[in-house]
C-alpha cells in the first residue's frame, strides 16, 4: 500500500560495464580505486538539477549506481509542472516555494502566487484545488520576469490556441469562461531592469487578439542609456522602445485596433496593499507606491517617493521570486538566501553531502544554467571520491531504503510504473490531438498501477 503523506518515486541507473571510450574521459575513469568501483549515490529530487547531476556521474564513472528519489508520483519536477504549456521547449523554474509579498490583504481570495497558478494549469496535484476566479476584467501580475510574462500570455491567449497543448482540461475550461481582458505587469524598477527576455516579449507583442499598452514617457532617455549595455539587453530595450514610441504599420495598427484584450507594463511601482472589495470578501485592487531609482548598475534600487496609486483589479498574481525550502533539520539551510550553504556544491561541514540547482545557488537562471551547475556538482563529487575524501567500504544503497519504506508500509513508484502512467497520459491526449492529458489525481494513478 502507499501512505498518502509518503509517496516515493524511485529510479535506479546502473550502466553495464563497457570499455571506456578514448580521450580524457578514459583517463579520468581509470584513476578510481578498486574499492570505489561501485559507489552508491542517492539523488533527492527528479527535476533538471537531479537528472543532470546523475547524468554527469554516470557518464564519468562507469560503475556508479545512482538512485533518484522524488516525492511526487511522477518524475521531472517543474519541467513537467512549471513550464507554460504553449512553451514545451522551455524548461525553467525549479524551487518549491514562492516569496511572499508580506503586505496587508495578501490573504484575500483572488491573490495567488504565480508559482501556484502555473502549477494549476500544468497539473501539479497540490495546486488542483486552486480554482482561480477569472470573472474579473483586470488582472495584475507583480514582477517582470519570464514567469510573469508566461502567466500573462496564458491569461490572454485565445483558448483555441491552447487546445493542442498539455494544459489541463480543467484549466482550459476555466480559461474558456474567463472574462479577463486586461493584464498589467508591474515592476518596482524601470525598463532597463526588467528580467524577461526578448523572446517572451516578442511573443507578447504578437499575441493574437491583444494589444500592448506602453507609456512612451517611461522610455524617455532610454536610447542614450542603452548604448553601452550588452547586446542581448540592448536588443530587448530596442524592441521595447520601438513598441512604445514608434507608429505601427498599417497592418499592425489594424490588428491592434481590433484587439479585444490588452496587456501593459507599469514601471516604478511597488505593492503596498491588496485592496478588499466593499464586503471585504475578495481582492478588488492593489495600492502601489510610486518609486524612483537610486544608484547605478547592479546597485540600482527602487525607493518610495511618497506617492501612491490604486489600480483596480480582481486577480493579483505575485511573481516576485521563488525560494527553496529546508530539506531536513539535519541539513544546514540559509533561510534568508533560501539556499544550502555550500562550496561549489559541497555542503558546508557535511562530507559526502552535495547540492545542486536553485537550492545551491538561489532562484536564478534557466535550464542551461542548471545543467552547467549540476555538472559542476557532479564533478566535485567525483573529485572527492577519487581523492578518498568520501566514506569507503560497501554501502547498502537502495536495499536499505527499500527495507525502511517497507517497514513503514510505503510502496514506492518505480520508473517502469511511471512509463505505464506516461503511456496512459499519451493515450488520453491522442483523442484530443494533445501531446498528453496529464493525470491529476494521485489516487487514480495508484489505481491504474493496481495499488
Amino acid at each position: 500500500m502507499a501512505l498518502r503523506c509518503w509517496r516515493w518515486w524511485h529510479w535506479s541507473a546502473w550502466p553495464r560495464t563497457r570499455p571506456p571510450p578514448s580521450g580524457s574521459t578514459q583517463s579520468f575513469r581509470q584513476q578510481f580505486s578498486t574499492q570505489e568501483q561501485t559507489p552508491q549515490i542517492c539523488v533527492v529530487g527528479s527535476g533538471p538539477a537531479g537528472f543532470y547531476t546523475a547524468q554527469h556521474l554516470l557518464k564519468h564513472h562507469s560503475r556508479a549506481r545512482v538512485d533518484i528519489y522524488e516525492k511526487q508520483l511522477v518524475p521531472f519536477g517543474l519541467v513537467r509542472f512549471g513550464v507554460a504549456p504553449d512553451h514545451p521547449e522551455v524548461k525553467s523554474y525549479g524551487a518549491e516555494d514562492h516569496r511572499a509579498l508580506e503586505i496587508p490583504g495578501e490573504e484575500l481570495p483572488g491573490v495567488f502566487s504565480a508559482r501556484a497558478f502555473v502549477g494549476w494549469y500544468n497539473g501539479l496535484p497540490e495546486n488542483q484545488e486552486l480554482a482561480p476566479d477569472l470573472s474579473c476584467d483586470t488582472a495584475v501580475i507583480l514582477g517582470q520576469g519570464n514567469v510573469a510574462l508566461d502567466v500573462a500570455r496564458i491569461l490572454l491567449t485565445p483558448p483555441e490556441h491552447l487546445e493542442k497543448t498539455d494544459i489541463t482540461e480543467a484549466a482550459l475550461g476555466a480559461l474558456r469562461q474567463s472574462r479577463v481582458k486586461t493584464v498589467w505587469i508591474v515592476g518596482r524598477r524601470g525598463p532597463l531592469q526588467v528580467a524577461f527576455t526578448i523572446k517572451e516579449l516578442r511573443e507578447m507583442i504578437q499575441l493574437p487578439g491583444t494589444r500592448p499598452i506602453l507609456d512612451p514617457a517611461d522610455f524617455l532617455g532610454l536610447q542614450d542609456r542603452i548604448k553601452e549595455v550588452p547586446r542581448p539587453r540592448k536588443r530587448l530595450m530596442e524592441l521595447l522602445l520601438r513598441t512604445a514610441t514608434e507608429k505601427p504599420g498599417a497592418e499592425e495598427a489594424a490588428r491592434r485596433a481590433s484587439a479585444s484584450r490588452a496587456w501593459g507594463l507599469r514601471f516604478s511601482r511597488s505593492p503596498q496593499q491588496v485592496l478588499p472589495s466593499a464586503d471585504g470578501q475578495r481582492a478588488a485592487g492593489i495600492r502601489l507606491a510610486v518609486t524612483r531609482l537610486e544608484g547605478v548598475g547592479e546597485a540600482t534600487r527602487a525607493v518610495p517617493t511618497g506617492d501612491v496609486e490604486d489600480l483596480p483589479c480582481g486577480l493579483v498574481l505575485s511573481s516576485i521570486g521563488y525560494k527553496s525550502r529546508p530539506i531536513d533539520p539535519s541539513v544546514p539551510f540559509d533561510l534568508k538566501l533560501g539556499v544550502i550553504p555550500n562550496t561549489e556544491g559541497r555542503v558546508v561541514d557535511m562530507p559526502g553531502l552535495y547540492c545542486s540547482g536553485w537550492v545551491k545557488r538561489g532562484p536564478t537562471g534557466v535550464i542551461t544554467t542548471t545543467m552547467t551547475d549540476s555538472f559542476l556538482t557532479g564533478q566535485m563529487l567525483l573529485q572527492d571520491l577519487k581523492a578518498g575524501l568520501l566514506p569507503s567500504g560497501p554501502r547498502p544503497g537502495y536495499a536499505a531504503i527499500k527495507a525502511l519504506l517497507s517497514s513503514r508500509g510505503v510502496w514506492p513508484i518505480s520508473f517502469s510504473d511511471w512509463e505505464k502512467l506516461d503511456a496512459e497520459e499519451v493515450s488520453r491526449g491522442q483523442g484530443a490531438g494533445k501531446p498528453r492529458e496529464k493525470l491529476l489525481d494521485p489516487q487514480e494513478m495508484l489505481r491504474l498501477l493496481g495499488r
